[in-house]
């Protein structure tokens, strides 16, 4: 499937990691907010038509739902929905469109869902590892973060006057 490019075109600039972690804040938000919902409709939607109201009482008095593994998998699996949906778009998320950000590929392009699980996943690893992931783009010539390196995408800072449209 052919990759669309991203309006605006044009060369702009890295994003700098405070405004990367600013949109990140914004859409840590809107993920618990999802996170919630996730788990409202699979307790109290689909394990209660299982179980009962009753049982299911009983069961998180006893903690048994406490490590539910389908639970942690819906969370992931959605959490990583709702950031491919947005990066593979139009290159932006919530928080990114409120801080003038765009992920994109070096062409201009969005990126695609390889590219999006990739980010994902390494970005995961870059908050595990105390950040580093992140703070690696005060190193790296290009200002990349682990994220960027691995998905071969960008982080780009649009113009002002483009993104408030």
């Amino acid at each position: 499937m052919p990759r669309h490019t991203l309006r605006p075109q044009g060369d702009f600039p890295t994003a700098g990691l405070i405004r990367r972690l600013a949109a990140i804040f914004y859409d840590f938000l809107l993920g618990v907010a999802l996170i919630m919902v996730v788990t409202l409709i699979y307790q109290q939607g689909i394990l209660r038509l299982i179980h009962g109201g009753d049982t299911l009482r009983t069961m998180a008095e006893a903690g048994a739902l406490d490590n539910d593994p389908v639970l942690a998998s819906l969370v992931l699996l959605s959490l990583f929905g709702f950031f491919a949906k947005f990066w593979t778009h139009n290159g932006q998320t919530l928080g990114m469109q409120a801080w003038g950000l765009r992920i994109q590929n070096a062409d201009g392009s969005a990126i695609d869902l390889w590219q999006a699980l990739l980010r994902f996943v390494v970005s995961i690893g870059s908050w595990l590892f105390a950040g580093l992931g992140f703070i690696w783009m005060l190193w790296d010539k290009q200002h990349r973060t682990w994220h960027d390196i691995y998905s071969d995408s960008r982080v780009v800072q649009l113009p002002k006057n483009v993104h408030k449209k």
